[in-house]
């Protein structure tokens, strides 16, 4: 393990990029770390002490310096004039030591870190900057007030229109007994992952291999469920995955039953908008009303997707009052919608449909400046 610490070990130009800067001579310290480094995905660079090299400490992503280090950084951060650098970390295994503040500001660390409480935490960042992680995804959720609301119909459209526009686009389906999103975009034969192949996810997933491992239909990517017997996502996975999801950046759409169980919750969780679908009818607007009661507990953000026709006396700013939700807009009716999915068109596939149109418009809105208004 100590031929590890050698600075001359080859690096590859993309292991410097995305891999952190490791800087102890503490073997069991560097042992924790590289294993750390190992689980997020990364190949640190490990040095003895600031390399001399410019360029290697002031362009790495991170900085690890272990405590048995700290007094040879801060004298190299003196000797090149005292410029600090954002994210350096000083890492070290004892909880009690009193003088790890003072040696955390001598070299400009933004956090000091004790292991191994803080193993988890730190694994998130060294993951963060092998990937590159920017801009998380605008995530959006649609749920639906009533049973055949179109909710799933409308969080395909939504994809779709999505990756037209050239956003990085990956749709989640949410709902185990929906019949599977693949099927109505007609990729049930697609190969790829499904969720099952997720099921027992616990921490961390790769951005970049949930990506990759999915089917790829239509410009976007699909995580789906195949036709076997598992209807149940465990809420550890769903975090994990749609966390990874998030990361990539881009659009991710949710497609969520009504029902709020904990995976669910987890779902609601990481939203930054929640669709509602509902029908301009009264007993959908019942319905819906108990959906709101629980999913509004969670999601800080949701607003109703009126859908006609209307029954008589309500319109759509009629079920937004009834509901107590913001107005997200008009769901068109278009016809021959099924025929058209039979034919191999996804929802919303035809860009001057109705359909396409309010995706268009509501991605026009939500996407300006990066955020929804």
């Amino acid at each position: 393990m100590a031929g590890s610490m050698t600075p001359d070990r080859p690096q590859t130009a993309e292991a410097r990029q995305g891999g952190p800067l490791i800087v102890t001579e503490d073997v069991d310290l560097l042992d924790d770390l590289l294993r750390l480094c190992a689980a997020a995905g990364a190949e640190p660079e490990v040095h003895h002490a600031v390399p001399e090299r410019r360029g290697s400490w002031e362009s790495a992503p991170l900085v690890l310096v272990g405590d048995d280090a700290a007094d040879r950084v801060r004298g190299a951060v003196i000797e090149r004039g005292g410029a600090r650098r954002r994210g350096v970390m000083l890492v070290g295994k004892d909880q009690d030591d009193p003088g790890v503040w003072r040696r955390a500001v001598e070299i400009g660390a933004d956090h000091v870190l004790r292991l191994p409480d803080a193993e988890s935490w730190l694994v998130e960042r060294i993951a963060d900057v092998a990937e590159g992680v920017g801009r998380q995804a605008l995530t959006v959720g649609v749920l639906g007030g009533r049973g055949g609301a179109g909710a799933s119909t409308l969080a395909c459209a939504l994809a779709v229109a999505a990756a037209r526009t050239g956003q990085r686009t990956m749709l989640v389906d949410g709902d185990p007994l929906g019949g599977g999103l693949d099927v109505l975009l007609g990729g049930e034969a697609v190969e790829g992952m499904r969720w099952p192949d997720f099921a027992e996810s616990r921490g961390r997933v790769g951005s970049g291999a949930l990506e990759e491992s999915l089917p790829e239909l239509h410009a976007l990517r699909v995580l789906s469920w195949d036709r076997g017997d598992r209807v149940v996502i465990p809420p550890e996975a769903m975090r994990a995955v749609l966390a990874a999801a998030r990361r990539r950046g881009g659009v991710v759409v949710v497609d969520l039953p009504r029902r709020v169980d904990e995976a669910v919750a987890e779902a609601l969780a990481q939203l930054d908008l929640g669709l509602l679908v509902v029908p301009a009818e009264l007993r959908a607007v019942a319905a819906a009303s108990r959906v709101v009661s629980t999913a509004g507990m969670v999601l800080r953000d949701l607003r109703v997707v009126v859908r006609g026709p209307y029954a008589a006396g309500l319109d759509d700013e009629t079920v937004a009052r009834l509901l107590g939700l913001p107005l997200a807009g008009e769901l068109p009716v278009e016809a021959g919608l099924l025929e058209a999915q039979a034919d191999g068109t996804p929802p919303g596939g035809s860009a001057r449909g109705p359909l396409a149109r309010f995706c268009t418009a509501f991605w026009e809105q939500a996407l300006a400046g990066g955020g929804v208004s």
